[in-house]
């Protein structure tokens, strides 16, 4: 009886793991990870400075060397449930339910950045190759969740993603006055995404394929303005433009045996991110806001099945973040940081369906870091993360068999699908300044 119970979810299951690909990392870099990410307005290190608002890097006087690397962990959990129904097709009155938990394992973040500043010039320069967004999950394949039921029992199998984007970018600050800077940076983008199966292609009668890596290219830009009193205050504004990117072209293979190829588009959100920052003494506070901007984003704005029962996208709706940190350096050679990260849901429960598990969803982040400083040039970071996503993203599982009856997506009715998550993750970097005089802090 269960394989006609589950067969509802069949050609609707489909965007198992897609909704993650947008997710914004709160921070680059152990020491910006450690402030929660905010770096707008108080460019702390060349790396945050160079993610979040390239005129920051005008206050670096000398030329810097950076390079981090994280051990990132999460534990997405996906549950499903569905009504039975008899043979002609009518609910029982009974639900079958299940739980799946991800066994996927670590992802390695890196980043790496360079500046090269002068004292008394007006120009700084920068260069920065970050891994602002890699992840992935792996749910197996279950009989006892209905989402992950084998295909031939009307589920979905196994459900992984394995999704890297690497952006590089080439900044220049320019210093308008002693307290002014404007900044630019042209990006540059590389992103792999492997699917299993693939919910942007149009399934057969053995279901929806299983894709080799994809790649695509992609290329943006940020421009930034920053303002330091020169007594402590400090503000900065930066935009970055979408991340146009070609479309990931999969080679698809079927249960059965068959081959298909496929195209999808899905851009990187543009950011729109204002700063505040004061420094006193031994104490640098940071405080960020981020409007991440999905709602005109390829891959993100659209919503919906297709006429072949493919999913033409995944309905984001705009994020706001707020990122606050603060450092204290009354320790000597062992400045301490705290940071917090507040990310807003951009899933409604109309469209969860779409978007399981939108895993990488985090809504509050939690880091704690430090640094060592041996010498006058050499620095030595490290920080722990920790990030859950609130309440649990849920709602119905959808059908488009059932858009007459439950528009406009077709809802199942007494069906529900939920997931949620934990992060953690621990990242060590370095720093080197290569021109600084002997005595400068």
């Amino acid at each position: 009886m269960k394989k006609n119970l589950i067969k509802f979810c069949f050609l609707i299951f489909s965007t198992a793991i897609f909704s993650q690909s947008g997710h914004i990392m709160q921070g680059v870099g152990s020491v910006n990870m450690s402030m929660g990410g905010a770096a707008t307005a108080q460019p702390i290190d060349i790396s945050g400075a160079l993610h979040w608002n390239p005129a920051a890097i005008s206050v670096f006087d000398e030329s810097h060397l950076k390079f981090d690397l994280g051990l990132f962990f999460s534990s997405p959990e996906l549950s499903s449930t569905v009504p039975e129904f008899n043979g002609t097709g009518q609910p029982t009155g009974n639900f079958f339910s299940g739980v799946t938990e991800d066994d996927k394992g670590l992802s390695v973040l890196p980043a790496l950045a360079m500046v090269w500043g002068k004292e008394g010039s007006k120009h700084t320069f920068g260069a920065s190759a970050f891994g602002i967004s890699g992840f992935g999950v792996t749910f197996p394949e279950s009989t006892t969740n209905p989402i992950n039921m084998p295909q031939s029992m009307g589920g979905f199998g196994r459900i992984e993603s394995n999704y890297i984007l690497l952006q590089v970018g080439l900044a220049y600050a320019y210093e308008l006055s002693d307290h002014f800077s404007l900044g630019v940076q042209p990006t540059f983008d590389y992103a792999t995404l492997e699917l299993m199966p693939n919910p942007t292609a149009n399934p057969n009668g053995a279901g929806y394929p299983s894709t080799d890596i994809a790649t695509a290219l992609g290329f943006g830009a940020q421009f930034g303005v920053f303002f330091d009193s020169g007594s402590g205050f400090k503000a900065g504004a930066s935009y970055k433009t979408t991340q146009a990117f070609g479309d990931f072209e999969f080679e698809n293979e079927y249960l059965d045996n068959s081959t298909g190829t496929n195209n999808f588009n899905m851009d990187y959100p543009a950011i729109y991110s204002l700063g505040l920052g004061y420094s006193l003494g031994n104490i640098d506070l940071a405080l960020d806001y981020r409007l991440v901007d999905y709602e005109n984003t390829d891959g993100f704005s659209k919503v919906g099945w297709t006429p072949t029962a493919s999913v033409s996208g995944f309905g984001w709706e705009n994020v706001n973040i707020i990122s606050a940190g603060i450092q204290y350096k009354g320790v000597n050679r062992l400045p301490l940081r705290l940071g917090y990260t507040y990310s807003s849901n951009p899933i409604n429960s109309d469209v969860a369906f779409f978007n399981t598990p939108a895993t990488a969803i985090i809504k509050n982040a939690f880091q704690f870091g430090l640094s060592y400083n041996t010498g006058d040039r050499l620095s030595l970071d490290a920080v722990y993360h920790y990030g859950d996503s609130g309440d649990a993203t849920s709602g119905p599982l959808l059908n488009p068999q059932f858009i007459q009856s439950s528009p406009p997506y077709g809802a199942i009715p007494g069906s529900n699908v939920s997931y949620k998550m934990k992060t953690s993750m621990i990242m060590v970097g370095i720093s080197y300044a290569f021109n600084k005089q002997v005595g400068n802090n």
